[in-house]
């Protein structure tokens, strides 16, 4: 007798589902999923990279190397070690422990001479602070000695403050010169250090600072601002000579600080791209604008590393 199986069953058996293909399923499903989270991952390494990244490369700092050569530099000046240095910027983003591991990296390099380019802290009063911490932390060593001049945060508005300011370099050990040319004997010869005053915030007397120096003069220009450099090359030394000096030394662009994202914070907007950063040559003058030491607006650089300098110099 055949099995009753009801009015509705089927004649036959319904087919069962297999479950051999679940775990498959699933299996590609977890695969799926963990791919994505590892793209997740992935993606905000890389945006936290990209926002963390500006505020390390602002810490990176380097040492720019270049030996030059010069027929005016005396014989007995052969080999010249220039340490140059601008826009510190001391303050909250660069406290003093930066400012001492500055002083012991400059000290290392051995520098005949130090020349410092301006833009010292954040303001004026500030700039003061600056060089009384420079009093109390490591000495900055030179050969030959130590000048500087003033950036735009740091001049002050009138004579008095700029006397202080004055006053302040000369106690931490660095010659003010503002619209000013010091004669180093080195041997036999001289090299002549020309400061100029601030372009912004101060008045920079051209024509007072070459007619100091004469044809045959090696003749270090020490400016903060490079706006100065077309009025410069038009200038007269004593002799009535253009081309009155053989190095010109520059700073306050940053190099952009951020390349790319320059223009957004505001940063050398007023300055001509070619004298944007780096070194250059015009009417065989060897010129250069530093990127800087410290930061402003943001402590933050892109592609635009901090540097120091050591610039060497050869007779021959």
């Amino acid at each position: 007798m055949n099995e009753y199986r009801g009015k509705h069953a089927p004649s036959t058996p319904w087919a069962v589902a297999s479950t051999a293909s679940v775990p498959l399923r699933r299996s590609r499903h977890l695969v799926k999923n963990k791919r994505r989270r590892v793209w997740i991952i992935l993606i905000l390494v890389v945006f936290l990279a990209v926002l963390v990244y500006p505020f390390i490369e602002a810490r990176i700092l380097t040492t720019d190397k270049v030996i030059l050569r010069c027929d005016d530099l005396p014989v007995d000046a052969n080999h010249l070690r220039i340490v140059y240095v601008s826009d510190i910027h001391w303050g909250f983003w660069f406290s003093d422990a930066d400012l001492n591991s500055l002083v012991v990296k400059i000290n290392s390099l051995r520098p005949d001479l130090v020349l410092f380019g301006g833009d010292y802290a954040t303001d004026h009063e500030s700039a003061l602070l600056f060089f009384r911490r420079l009093q109390e932390l490591t000495k900055v060593h030179a050969r030959y000695g130590i000048f500087g001049v003033p950036g735009e945060t740091d001049r002050g508005e009138d004579n008095q403050d700029r006397t202080l300011l004055s006053e302040a370099m000369a106690n931490a050990g660095v010659t003010p010169l503002i619209n000013k040319v010091e004669k180093v004997q080195v041997g036999s010869g001289l090299i002549c250090i020309a400061g100029l005053d601030d372009v912004i915030a101060g008045k920079p007397d051209l024509k007072s600072v070459a007619s100091q120096v004469s044809a045959g003069d090696y003749v270090v220009l020490l400016c903060h601002n490079p706006n100065i450099l077309s009025e410069a090359q038009q200038t007269r030394n004593a002799d009535g000579d253009l081309n009155w000096f053989d190095l010109g030394l520059f700073g306050h662009t940053h190099g952009g600080q951020m390349r790319f994202f320059s223009g957004l914070l505001g940063i050398a907007d007023d300055i001509p791209d070619r004298y944007l950063s780096g070194w250059l040559t015009e009417n065989r003058v060897d010129l250069l604008v530093s990127r800087g030491v410290g930061t402003s607006v943001i402590p933050a650089r892109l592609f635009c590393s901090p540097q120091i300098h050591l610039v060497e110099v050869t007779a021959y």
